[in-house]
């Protein structure tokens, strides 16, 4: 009988032996109860607990030293290096044949005897406030999304309002230093001013070396931008993430509410479109203990924040590599392809996402950043120079190769190329289509590829007329316009007439 239903009959038994029968027997009878049930229900309106009897875990038995003896292990072992109860029981299972406890018995047993031992011990925190415009705290965390139809693993940045619950995510390819600064400053333009204190975890972006106590040995690049923003920073406790609590909650939060379905987007640029979307959408919600929307909040804390620096931070990591004998510079472990003789030295500037290369002050070159390791990445345009003099390294060339990888040499170019070389010959006709390609960077591969497809229709695979059908629209034509020739038109006459020829023509042929 359930606890409700048993409070009903206790409460039909009281008003029977007051309003009813008026004794024990006849309640008994009249209800189909115990006596005894009916002296318990006058004494107390509330029945009385049944005692749980403790049932001896007999399938246990043999597993008891077994649990002990890790669990004595574990006070010794790294808080994140213990046992759990799920692994307890997949080693009972392999180290003691015949031993088959129930998953759930194994579980309260460990959570029993680690209370015993000391091993669960559960931190109470103090709730903690904060004024406005006074305190953010950083971090970083992993999520994955289906890029272009490939689910990749990103990291993620995250900084957090103490005082408002405002947040800004932005996901990148790998949490880089440059990564770290970019995401500061698009931050800082999301909440529209700069927090006069950021909270961190001990990560490598910033820190150098953990000293003692609140002392670190900060990297010069952060030192540099936590000057120009003009911030303090503080850094938590090596292992005690509960110090920037707020950011870690929000972490949560925000994956399970944004990043479950794991969100599909075309490309990396498009993902953060929509986390900034996000964070926009998250401004209307009202958290615990308030009255006002984040929203609201966060307008108010606006007023309280450092004004925006005036000038951006460069965030470019600089070197200066030589360039190889394959035309490539070598930054960090891996070579990108440059336009430069080998032997030069040119300037690497490292973004987030990008590397760029200048030369004499010009940008020269720029590649998406790799991040894998000991890769070289090429671009066809900065060889079209040494092709026009070996025209047969044409086909065979990586850097052709990974054009094709990455869908810019299209179908269409290999037959134009094809025709060239029938026309003209192996050599002239390759040089003819390096001469095509050169086209790309004067009006934009769009262009290039339809006036090939353009060319193909018409027959023709000539450089000069893919070139016309180029700048087509941009030939300009003149038209005569009519005049007004008043009385000149007395002077006007009718066209001839060839039927008199046309008859002696007629003649002839009869």
């Amino acid at each position: 009988m359930d606890w409700r239903a048993k409070v009903e009959l206790y409460e039909q038994i009281r008003r029977e032996y007051e309003f009813g029968v008026g004794s024990v027997i006849g309640v008994a009878r009249k209800l189909g109860v115990h006596r005894r049930m009916v002296r318990e229900a006058v004494r107390n309106a509330v029945p009385t607990q049944r005692k749980k009897t403790e049932r001896p875990a007999v399938k246990m038995a043999p597993a008891v030293s077994l649990i002990d003896s890790i669990l004595e292990l574990d006070r010794k072992a790294p808080r994140k290096q213990r046992h759990t109860s799920r692994r307890i029981y997949d080693r009972i299972r392999a180290e003691i044949p015949g031993c088959t406890p129930a998953q759930r018995t194994v579980r309260q047993y460990v959570e029993r005897r680690k209370q015993a031992l000391g091993l669960a011990e559960h931190e109470v925190f103090v709730p903690q406030s904060y004024d406005w415009g006074v305190e953010a705290q950083v971090d970083w965390y992993e999520a994955y999304a289906d890029l272009d139809g490939e689910r990749i693993k990103l990291q993620v940045f995250e900084m957090r309002s103490m005082a408002s619950g405002a947040a800004f995510h932005r996901a990148y390819p790998c949490a880089t230093q440059q990564a770290f600064l970019e995401a500061h400053e698009l931050a800082f333009e999301y909440f529209e001013g700069v927090f006069r204190r950021l909270r961190y975890d001990n990560l490598s972006s910033a820190v150098k070396k953990i000293l003692r106590g609140q002392q670190r040995e900060l990297t010069a690049r952060f030192i540099a931008f936590r000057s120009h923003w003009q911030y303090q920073a503080e850094f938590c406790t090596p292992g005690e993430g509960h110090e920037k609590g707020g950011v870690e909650g929000e972490v949560g939060y925000f994956r399970r509410n944004h990043w479950v379905p794991v969100p599909v987007a075309a490309d990396l640029q498009a993902l953060n479109r929509k986390l900034l979307e996000d964070c926009r959408a998250d401004e209307g919600r009202i958290m615990s203990g308030h009255t006002e929307c984040v929203g609201t909040r966060m307008l108010t804390e606006k007023e309280h924040l450092l004004p925006l620096a005036t000038e951006s931070f460069d965030l470019a990591e600089v070197s200066f590599p030589r360039v190889d004998q394959t035309g490539c510079a070598k930054v960090r472990t891996n070579s990108y392809s440059v336009p430069l003789k080998p032997g030069s030295i040119v300037e690497a500037r490292i973004y987030s996402c990008t590397v760029e290369f200048r030369h004499h002050g010009s940008r020269i070159a720029s590649h998406e950043r790799c991040y894998s390791r000991l890769q070289k990445i090429f671009d066809l345009e900065h060889y079209l120079d040494v092709l026009d003099r070996k025209p047969g390294a044409l086909r065979g060339s990586t850097p052709l190769a990974q054009w094709r990888a990455q869908g810019r040499w299209p179908e269409s170019y290999d037959r134009i190329w094809q025709q060239m070389i029938e026309r003209q010959g192996r050599q002239p006709g390759t040089r003819a289509m390096v001469t095509l390609i050169r086209m790309g960077r004067e009006f934009g591969y769009e262009s290039l590829t339809a006036a090939v497809e353009q060319a193909l229709d018409l027959g023709c695979g000539d450089v000069v007329a893919i070139r016309h059908l180029l700048m087509s629209d941009q030939l300009q034509h003149t038209v005569g316009e009519p005049i007004e020739i008043g009385a000149l038109s007395a002077y006007e006459r009718p066209l001839p007439t060839m039927i008199e020829y046309d008859r002696l023509l007629q003649a002839v042929q009869a």
